[in-house]
């Protein structure tokens, strides 16, 4: 067995397995591009040729050859037998490690001590459909907080997803159990219990939870290390009925090392779970049902807690049976609970269909009632509450026309961070259609649902949300990638209901005339939401910086990436501790992920304490933001076109530009015509802020272009001219004439708010 050096890295990363469906190259990208010689070792155990070539591309790595048959358990082996970092980190050749992970990763195990033998870390799963999906393991995470307790007092850790990858192993711990860790041979994968069952069929699962009932204490992460590629079924041999059995067998071996009742009881309640899981859920002859049956029955009563309680209702239905041993009886309850499920759901169908009918009834008779002409309805993204430009053209309302009664939709669950006063409606509900029926004006960033009747005497006012760079629209008919099943007919009737489209510049009234081709007329009037770029003060420029917790002189830099159609949940594709560290104390990151990611967890939580990143991500108003930042950092998100308009420096970071424009579709080569410099890599990023290209002439000339091409209506009036022109139906020329580009003067810059 080696021996650790002196200088031993604190992490080994073990990269095993086959070169699956050929995925090894993007693994070992995604380690080698974060691993820090110094911190980091990077071991692939590489099994078969394919395997062996792939990481033989890699400089850098240790290439561990293993036989074509090599079973994963033993490919972990032989990659731990060469490792010689305090800490191990096995990860599967399919999987990937988030930007970002590693360094957070050593950090944490660094401050560890000795008795701490497991370092758990949270996950997100991919599928072949879906990329990013966030874990339910963040709460048991989070719940450990930054203590390091032993198993007994927090057993629920065991709930944690069993994967091997979100596991760091104490080194020495690994080879002092390493027959427990090591895990056995490969097999068929059972798919029963998700991500449990996906990896009991390589020793896996039970080397996770060996791990967890082994250690004398274990610390926690709350933060994503690991992307799980969960193969598709289908691709993948299906278990025999040998296969099905030795996963019960694995169980009782796990509890048999459960010592403590705590974890005994967890880790019982997983097993029987499971295996009722598999009997309901998998396709298997009957006589492999009933035999893994008895045999899961046998495991429940011989391994049963002393003093457990079954959980009520129809769970503890299903544990009883189990228990006893009555395979005919469940056979019996499962059948009768789908009918009960049937019947109910036939019985929720018929009161929806009933309830419909009178909401049919009551909004067709508001129809025809006459349009109230003091109505405004006013809603943005989808019900989310008071933003964008609906926002600023009814803040504008009030001013100009305090007559006109402004009412928001916002959704059930946004209502409480609705501004205190306002007038609200929640979709569905009786005085949602009595409003929708009655208002005379409809203002919406996005589209009213289809159930909502355009009135002859009533106006729709759509604003958008953005200056389009990507396919919207019909353009994404070519783009399957990005319009997701989109009904184009659907579409088209909402889009008919436009009496007036909102515009910034002349690109975007192009582009809306040929993504939603219809009879309305184009406002090109300048976006309301971007008013206060030229209407701000110094004194609001310092007093948001002040509330967002920027110290004075210290530079601001915004980064707000955009989303990607590929991608279902939302990770930074830059190592913002590493970009934190190499800009220096002086700079502070202000972090916003893409509002389509609302639901997901932030990936940011462990760098928030360095006061250095901020994460942003649920902050409103973006406008404020960007009045704080000093220079915006973005990749394709239409926020550099609002940005723009305040003339400060933006770059922008694109490292996936290719793979961007191929899938989702662009209307122009942002790579020729960007409003500043463009940074390929992090390192690029890195070099562009450190050497003061980001706001040389270079970059001042690029942005005066591309201020002149896309803010071209924005000079700060633009609500009044929507309101005037709508609300108060003047002549499109009474209206304020737009002030050209070189003759505007934004808001001061954090710098200039400063000194003034």
């Amino acid at each position: 067995m080696p021996q650790p050096s002196v200088a031993e890295p604190q992490l080994t990363v073990v990269v095993y397995g086959r070169n699956v469906q050929g995925r090894l190259d993007e693994c070992l990208d995604s380690v080698t591009g974060q691993a820090a010689p110094a911190d980091t070792e990077v071991i692939v155990a590489a099994v078969g040729a394919s395997a062996r070539s792939a990481a033989e591309q890699h400089p850098g790595v240790t290439v561990v050859p293993l036989p074509d048959d090599t079973p994963d358990g033993a490919a972990r082996t032989a990659g731990a037998e060469r490792a010689s970092g305090r800490h191990l980190l096995f990860v599967h050749s399919k999987d990937t490690v988030p930007t970002g992970a590693l360094r957070a990763v050593t950090e944490r195990a660094a401050e560890l001590p000795d008795t701490v033998d497991v370092l758990l870390l949270d996950h997100v799963r991919s599928t072949w459909r879906h990329q990013g999906m966030p874990s339910e393991d963040g709460p048991h995470l989070a719940k450990a907080g930054r203590r390091a307790p032993a198993l007994a007092d927090c057993p629920d850790l065991l709930k944690v997803t069993p994967l091997l990858g979100t596991r760091v192993l104490r080194t020495d711990f690994w080879r002092a159990h390493q027959e427990q860790l090591s895990g056995g041979g490969e097999r068929a994968q059972l798919s029963g219990d998700g991500e449990t069952a996906q990896h009991s069929g390589d020793g896996e699962m039970v080397a996770a939870y060996a791990s967890l009932l082994l250690a004398r204490q274990v610390a926690t992460l709350d933060q994503v290390a690991l992307n799980s590629l969960e193969l598709r079924p289908e691709s993948r041999p299906r278990p025999s009925a040998e296969d099905r059995f030795r996963l019960i067998e694995e169980y009782e071996g796990l509890l048999a090392l459960a010592a403590d009742p705590g974890p005994r009881r967890v880790l019982y309640n997983i097993m029987t779970g499971t295996c009722l899981r598999i009997v309901a859920r998998e396709p298997m002859p009957e006589k492999v049902a009933r035999e893994f049956f008895h045999r899961a029955s046998r495991a429940a009563v011989t391994w049963r807690p002393e003093g457990y309680q079954p959980p009520g209702g129809l769970e503890g239905v299903r544990r009883r049976l189990l228990e006893e041993d009555a395979f005919t009886k469940y056979r019996a309850f499962q059948s009768a609970n789908q009918k009960r499920r049937k019947l109910k759901s036939a019985v929720v169908a018929r009161k929806h269909q009933l309830g419909k009918k009178v909401r049919d009834v009551r909004y067709h008779r508001d129809l025809n009632k006459p349009v109230d002409p003091n109505l405004a309805v006013f809603t943005a993204y989808w019900d989310r509450g008071v933003a964008c430009n609906p926002a600023a053209i009814a803040a504008k309302l009030a001013e100009l026309a305090p007559q006109i009664h402004p009412v928001w939709v916002v959704s059930a669950a946004n209502v409480p961070l609705l501004p205190p006063g306002t007038d609200h409606i929640v979709p569905g509900t009786r005085r949602y259609w009595e409003v929708m029926a009655r208002a005379k004006y409809l203002t919406n960033n996005v589209n009213f649902p289809n159930a909502v009747v355009k009135r002859p005497d009533a106006i729709h006012l759509q604003t958008h949300h953005g200056t389009p760079l990507k396919r919207m629209g019909l353009d994404q008919l070519d783009y399957p990638a990005a319009s997701k099943g989109l009904n184009f007919y659907s579409l088209l009737s909402r889009v008919d209901k436009w009496d007036y489209s909102v515009s910034a510049n002349s690109h975007t009234t192009q582009m809306w005339e040929r993504a939603y081709p219809a009879d309305y007329v184009s406002l090109d009037y300048g976006y309301p939401r971007n008013d206060v770029y030229y209407s701000a003060t110094a004194a609001d420029v310092r007093s948001i910086r002040e509330k967002l917790g920027i110290a004075p002189g210290k530079r601001a830099l915004l980064y707000a990436p955009t989303h990607r159609d590929y991608e279902a949940a939302w990770t930074p594709r830059l190592d913002l501790a590493a970009l934190s560290e190499s800009l220096g104390e002086d700079t502070v990151l202000l972090v916003r992920g893409h509002y389509f990611y609302g639901g997901a967890a932030s990936p940011l939580s462990g760098l928030r304490r360095s006061g250095r990143v901020i994460d942003v991500s649920s902050y409103d108003p973006v406008e404020e933001l960007a009045l704080a930042a000093d220079a915006l950092i973005t990749d394709y998100s239409s926020i550099m076109f609002d940005y723009a308009n305040l003339d400060r420096p933006l770059v922008i970071y694109a490292d996936d530009w290719e793979t961007y424009a191929k899938t989702r579709g662009v209307y122009f080569d942002l790579m020729a015509h960007a409003p500043g410099h463009v940074a390929r890599t992090q390192a690029e990023l890195t070099e562009i802020f450190t050497s003061g290209a980001w706001r040389d002439e270079t970059a001042a000339k690029a942005r005066a272009a591309f201020r002149r091409t896309f803010c071209e209506f924005d000079d700060g009036r633009a609500a009044e001219r929507v309101v005037r022109r709508v609300f108060l139906d003047e002549p499109a020329e009474s209206l304020p004439p737009i002030t050209p580009v070189d003759e505007r003067t934004p808001a001061p810059s954090p710098e200039e708010a400063a000194t003034s």
